[in-house]
Protein backbone atom coordinates (compact mmCIF):
# COMPACT_ATOMS: atom_id res chain seq x y z
CA UNK A 1 0.00 0.00 0.00
CA UNK A 2 1.37 2.83 -0.54
CA UNK A 3 1.98 6.39 1.34
CA UNK A 4 -0.91 8.53 -0.99
CA UNK A 5 -3.31 5.21 -0.25
CA UNK A 6 -2.73 4.90 3.61
CA UNK A 7 -2.23 9.09 3.88
CA UNK A 8 -6.17 9.53 4.01
CA UNK A 9 -7.03 7.09 6.44
CA UNK A 10 -4.15 8.04 9.01
CA UNK A 11 -5.57 11.91 8.80
CA UNK A 12 -8.74 10.50 9.35
CA UNK A 13 -7.40 8.59 12.72
CA UNK A 14 -5.52 11.42 14.24
CA UNK A 15 -8.42 14.04 13.82
CA UNK A 16 -10.42 11.08 15.77
CA UNK A 17 -8.14 10.54 18.49
CA UNK A 18 -7.75 14.23 18.81
CA UNK A 19 -11.01 14.95 19.49
CA UNK A 20 -11.90 11.86 21.87
CA UNK A 21 -8.44 12.90 23.84
CA UNK A 22 -9.99 16.77 24.25
CA UNK A 23 -13.87 15.81 24.89
CA UNK A 24 -12.80 12.92 27.34
CA UNK A 25 -10.49 15.66 29.31
CA UNK A 26 -13.11 17.99 29.24
CA UNK A 27 -15.86 15.67 30.73
CA UNK A 28 -13.15 14.13 33.29
CA UNK A 29 -12.27 18.44 34.55
CA UNK A 30 -16.00 18.74 34.76
CA UNK A 31 -17.25 15.63 37.23
CA UNK A 32 -14.05 15.66 39.38
CA UNK A 33 -14.95 13.74 42.80
CA UNK A 34 -15.21 15.99 45.72
CA UNK A 35 -15.18 19.07 43.59
CA UNK A 36 -19.25 20.93 43.08
CA UNK A 37 -20.50 24.04 42.08
CA UNK A 38 -20.21 26.73 44.70
CA UNK A 39 -23.34 28.50 44.28
CA UNK A 40 -27.02 27.95 44.79
CA UNK A 41 -28.82 26.08 42.04
CA UNK A 42 -30.74 29.29 40.47
CA UNK A 43 -28.37 31.79 41.75
CA UNK A 44 -28.03 34.49 39.08
CA UNK A 45 -26.68 37.32 38.33
CA UNK A 46 -28.81 41.10 37.00
CA UNK A 47 -28.27 41.62 33.63
CA UNK A 48 -25.12 43.82 32.63
CA UNK A 49 -25.37 46.30 29.70
CA UNK A 50 -25.73 44.94 26.19
CA UNK A 51 -26.06 41.26 27.92
CA UNK A 52 -27.73 40.36 24.80
CA UNK A 53 -25.49 41.32 22.01
CA UNK A 54 -22.48 39.82 24.29
CA UNK A 55 -24.71 36.61 24.16
CA UNK A 56 -24.70 36.87 20.27
CA UNK A 57 -20.97 37.97 20.12
CA UNK A 58 -19.92 34.95 21.70
CA UNK A 59 -22.02 32.65 19.03
CA UNK A 60 -20.58 34.49 16.29
CA UNK A 61 -17.21 34.03 17.75
CA UNK A 62 -17.99 30.11 18.38
CA UNK A 63 -19.50 29.77 14.39
CA UNK A 64 -15.93 31.39 13.13
CA UNK A 65 -13.84 29.18 14.84
CA UNK A 66 -15.40 26.74 13.74
CA UNK A 67 -16.06 27.68 10.07
CA UNK A 68 -12.31 28.63 9.97
CA UNK A 69 -11.24 25.57 11.60
CA UNK A 70 -13.53 23.59 9.53
CA UNK A 71 -12.37 24.99 6.35
CA UNK A 72 -8.44 23.86 6.91
CA UNK A 73 -9.20 20.26 7.93
CA UNK A 74 -11.29 19.70 5.18
CA UNK A 75 -8.33 20.92 2.63
CA UNK A 76 -6.72 18.70 4.66
CA UNK A 77 -8.67 15.65 3.71
CA UNK A 78 -9.73 17.06 0.61
CA UNK A 79 -5.95 16.73 -0.90
CA UNK A 80 -5.08 13.48 -0.78
CA UNK A 81 -8.51 11.95 -1.35
CA UNK A 82 -9.57 14.52 -4.23
CA UNK A 83 -6.05 13.23 -5.72
CA UNK A 84 -6.68 9.58 -4.89
CA UNK A 85 -10.23 9.51 -6.63
CA UNK A 86 -8.53 11.20 -10.07
CA UNK A 87 -6.38 8.45 -10.25
CA UNK A 88 -8.90 5.95 -9.47
CA UNK A 89 -10.72 7.17 -12.17
CA UNK A 90 -8.53 7.25 -14.84
CA UNK A 91 -7.09 10.79 -14.91
CA UNK A 92 -3.18 11.65 -15.01
CA UNK A 93 -1.36 12.70 -12.14
CA UNK A 94 -1.41 16.38 -13.49
CA UNK A 95 -4.80 16.52 -14.69
CA UNK A 96 -5.61 14.59 -10.65
CA UNK A 97 -3.78 17.79 -9.34
CA UNK A 98 -5.55 20.23 -11.15
CA UNK A 99 -8.80 19.05 -10.25
CA UNK A 100 -8.06 19.38 -6.58
CA UNK A 101 -6.59 22.40 -6.59
CA UNK A 102 -9.58 23.38 -7.91
CA UNK A 103 -11.38 21.80 -5.63
CA UNK A 104 -9.63 23.22 -2.85
CA UNK A 105 -10.02 27.17 -4.11
CA UNK A 106 -13.96 26.85 -4.28
CA UNK A 107 -13.87 25.34 -0.79
CA UNK A 108 -11.63 28.50 0.46
CA UNK A 109 -13.07 31.01 -1.39
CA UNK A 110 -16.55 29.94 0.17
CA UNK A 111 -15.45 29.57 3.55
CA UNK A 112 -13.58 32.68 3.38
CA UNK A 113 -16.84 34.77 2.37
CA UNK A 114 -18.79 33.22 4.85
CA UNK A 115 -15.73 34.06 7.47
CA UNK A 116 -15.70 37.95 6.35
CA UNK A 117 -19.53 37.36 6.48
CA UNK A 118 -19.41 36.58 10.46
CA UNK A 119 -16.87 38.94 10.82
CA UNK A 120 -18.60 42.11 9.51
CA UNK A 121 -21.96 40.85 11.87
CA UNK A 122 -20.01 40.14 15.37
CA UNK A 123 -17.83 43.94 14.36
CA UNK A 124 -21.51 45.88 14.30
CA UNK A 125 -22.38 44.23 17.29
CA UNK A 126 -19.68 44.64 19.36
CA UNK A 127 -20.02 48.29 18.37
CA UNK A 128 -23.58 48.10 19.56
CA UNK A 129 -22.36 46.84 22.92
CA UNK A 130 -19.23 48.88 22.94
CA UNK A 131 -22.12 51.74 22.84
CA UNK A 132 -24.19 49.92 25.69
CA UNK A 133 -21.39 49.69 28.13
CA UNK A 134 -20.31 53.53 27.73
CA UNK A 135 -24.20 54.50 28.20
CA UNK A 136 -24.17 52.81 31.26
CA UNK A 137 -21.55 54.18 32.90
CA UNK A 138 -22.90 58.18 31.95
CA UNK A 139 -25.78 56.50 34.04
CA UNK A 140 -23.59 55.78 36.99
CA UNK A 141 -23.71 59.14 38.78
CA UNK A 142 -27.53 58.52 38.75
CA UNK A 143 -27.41 55.83 40.65
CA UNK A 144 -24.89 57.78 43.43
CA UNK A 145 -28.30 59.72 43.35
CA UNK A 146 -30.28 56.80 44.68
CA UNK A 147 -32.10 55.90 40.84
CA UNK A 148 -32.53 52.47 39.77
CA UNK A 149 -30.91 51.29 36.82
CA UNK A 150 -31.71 48.25 34.79
CA UNK A 151 -29.58 47.44 31.68
CA UNK A 152 -31.16 45.31 28.63
CA UNK A 153 -34.29 44.28 30.29
CA UNK A 154 -35.97 41.42 28.34
CA UNK A 155 -39.14 41.88 26.84
CA UNK A 156 -41.59 39.61 24.60
CA UNK A 157 -39.73 35.86 23.98
CA UNK A 158 -39.54 34.51 20.77
CA UNK A 159 -38.46 35.89 17.20
CA UNK A 160 -40.70 39.08 17.55
CA UNK A 161 -38.50 39.59 21.22
CA UNK A 162 -36.47 42.89 22.14
CA UNK A 163 -34.44 44.45 24.68
CA UNK A 164 -34.81 47.73 26.27
CA UNK A 165 -31.01 48.67 26.58
CA UNK A 166 -31.54 50.88 29.97
CA UNK A 167 -34.51 51.29 32.26
CA UNK A 168 -33.96 54.42 34.90
CA UNK A 169 -36.28 54.67 37.62
CA UNK A 170 -36.53 57.51 40.15
CA UNK A 171 -38.21 59.99 42.04
CA UNK A 172 -38.31 61.92 38.80
CA UNK A 173 -39.96 58.86 36.80
CA UNK A 174 -38.89 55.89 35.03
CA UNK A 175 -37.30 56.56 31.57
CA UNK A 176 -36.44 54.11 28.86
CA UNK A 177 -33.28 54.88 27.49
CA UNK A 178 -32.98 53.49 23.73
CA UNK A 179 -28.89 53.38 22.28
CA UNK A 180 -27.88 53.76 18.79
CA UNK A 181 -23.97 53.86 17.86
CA UNK A 182 -23.23 54.47 14.29
CA UNK A 183 -20.39 55.11 13.01
CA UNK A 184 -19.18 58.20 11.50
CA UNK A 185 -18.16 58.80 7.87
CA UNK A 186 -18.21 61.39 4.86
CA UNK A 187 -20.53 64.47 5.67
CA UNK A 188 -22.56 66.14 2.52
CA UNK A 189 -21.70 69.49 1.94
CA UNK A 190 -22.99 71.98 4.38
CA UNK A 191 -22.97 69.17 7.25
CA UNK A 192 -20.42 68.61 10.29
CA UNK A 193 -18.93 64.53 10.16
CA UNK A 194 -19.63 64.64 13.88
CA UNK A 195 -23.28 66.46 14.26
CA UNK A 196 -26.94 65.13 13.91
CA UNK A 197 -30.13 66.72 13.89
CA UNK A 198 -33.31 65.78 15.58
CA UNK A 199 -36.54 67.93 14.44
CA UNK A 200 -38.96 66.70 16.52
CA UNK A 201 -39.58 63.74 13.98
CA UNK A 202 -36.63 62.12 12.29
CA UNK A 203 -32.76 62.39 12.95
CA UNK A 204 -30.72 64.46 10.19
CA UNK A 205 -27.10 62.85 9.82
CA UNK A 206 -23.93 64.17 7.88
CA UNK A 207 -25.32 61.08 5.03
CA UNK A 208 -29.04 61.83 5.33
CA UNK A 209 -32.36 61.31 6.95
CA UNK A 210 -34.13 58.53 8.75
CA UNK A 211 -35.99 57.56 11.71
CA UNK A 212 -33.29 55.07 12.90
CA UNK A 213 -34.26 54.50 16.83
CA UNK A 214 -36.62 56.91 17.35
CA UNK A 215 -40.16 55.15 16.81
CA UNK A 216 -38.66 52.07 18.90
CA UNK A 217 -37.87 54.07 22.10
CA UNK A 218 -41.39 55.21 21.88
CA UNK A 219 -42.81 52.42 21.59
CA UNK A 220 -40.47 50.55 24.22
CA UNK A 221 -41.90 53.38 26.92
CA UNK A 222 -45.14 52.24 25.65
CA UNK A 223 -44.43 48.39 25.99
CA UNK A 224 -42.92 49.04 29.63
CA UNK A 225 -45.81 51.17 31.02
CA UNK A 226 -48.48 48.65 30.14
CA UNK A 227 -46.25 45.71 31.24
CA UNK A 228 -45.65 47.65 34.72
CA UNK A 229 -49.49 48.34 34.74
CA UNK A 230 -49.96 44.70 34.27
CA UNK A 231 -47.96 43.49 36.95
CA UNK A 232 -48.05 46.16 39.37
CA UNK A 233 -51.01 48.03 38.63
CA UNK A 234 -49.59 51.61 38.96
CA UNK A 235 -50.50 53.85 35.81
CA UNK A 236 -47.32 55.30 35.12
CA UNK A 237 -45.61 57.64 32.20
CA UNK A 238 -42.32 55.72 30.77
CA UNK A 239 -40.54 58.58 29.26
CA UNK A 240 -38.75 57.74 26.31
CA UNK A 241 -35.35 58.81 25.21
CA UNK A 242 -32.42 58.42 22.35
CA UNK A 243 -28.57 58.73 23.13
CA UNK A 244 -26.24 58.59 20.35
CA UNK A 245 -22.78 58.11 21.73
CA UNK A 246 -20.17 59.40 19.96
CA UNK A 247 -22.27 61.95 18.08
CA UNK A 248 -22.62 65.87 19.09
CA UNK A 249 -26.65 65.86 18.81
CA UNK A 250 -28.73 69.16 18.49
CA UNK A 251 -32.59 69.24 19.05
CA UNK A 252 -35.28 70.71 18.54
CA UNK A 253 -38.83 70.43 21.02
CA UNK A 254 -40.27 67.70 21.34
CA UNK A 255 -43.60 66.45 23.42
CA UNK A 256 -42.47 62.81 23.28
CA UNK A 257 -38.93 62.04 22.56
CA UNK A 258 -35.55 63.39 23.45
CA UNK A 259 -32.32 62.68 21.62
CA UNK A 260 -29.02 63.53 23.22
CA UNK A 261 -25.21 62.73 23.74
CA UNK A 262 -24.43 60.12 26.74
CA UNK A 263 -22.92 63.36 28.34
CA UNK A 264 -26.09 64.88 29.08
CA UNK A 265 -28.34 61.88 30.18
CA UNK A 266 -28.24 62.87 33.82
CA UNK A 267 -29.51 66.77 33.45
CA UNK A 268 -32.27 64.89 30.64
CA UNK A 269 -33.33 61.94 33.02
CA UNK A 270 -33.24 63.67 36.40
CA UNK A 271 -34.43 67.03 34.52
CA UNK A 272 -35.31 69.56 37.80
CA UNK A 273 -36.11 67.36 40.26
CA UNK A 274 -39.49 67.13 40.03
CA UNK A 275 -41.22 64.11 42.03
CA UNK A 276 -43.15 61.98 40.05
CA UNK A 277 -42.63 58.36 41.84
CA UNK A 278 -43.11 57.92 45.60
CA UNK A 279 -40.43 55.45 47.54
CA UNK A 280 -42.68 53.11 48.22
CA UNK A 281 -43.75 52.81 44.00
CA UNK A 282 -39.88 52.80 43.14
CA UNK A 283 -39.48 49.85 45.40
CA UNK A 284 -42.06 47.83 44.26
CA UNK A 285 -41.22 48.55 40.09
CA UNK A 286 -37.80 48.21 40.83
CA UNK A 287 -38.44 44.74 42.47
CA UNK A 288 -40.71 43.45 38.87
CA UNK A 289 -37.44 44.66 36.99
CA UNK A 290 -34.90 42.92 39.31
CA UNK A 291 -36.89 40.09 38.84
CA UNK A 292 -37.31 40.37 35.10
CA UNK A 293 -33.59 40.91 34.35
CA UNK A 294 -32.00 38.66 36.49
CA UNK A 295 -31.32 35.75 34.24
CA UNK A 296 -27.21 35.63 33.54
CA UNK A 297 -25.96 32.13 34.44
CA UNK A 298 -22.59 32.12 32.59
Amino acid sequence: MSANTWLPFFLIGYFVTYCAFVVGGIVFLTRRRGTRWPFKEGDKLLRGPGEGLRRRILKLDESFVWEFAGSVIVALFCWPVLGMIGRLAGLSGLNAALGAVGALLFIAVASAWRCLRLWKERSNYFLGWFGERLVAEKLRPLQLQGYRVFHDVPCEPGKSGFNIDHVVVGSTGITVVEVKTRRKGAARPGFKDHEVFFDGAKLIWPWGEDRHGVQQAIDEAAWLAKWIHGCTGLNVRVKPLLTLPGWFVRESASSTLRVVNPDFLTSAIAGRGEIDLQEREIDLIARQLDQRCRDVDD
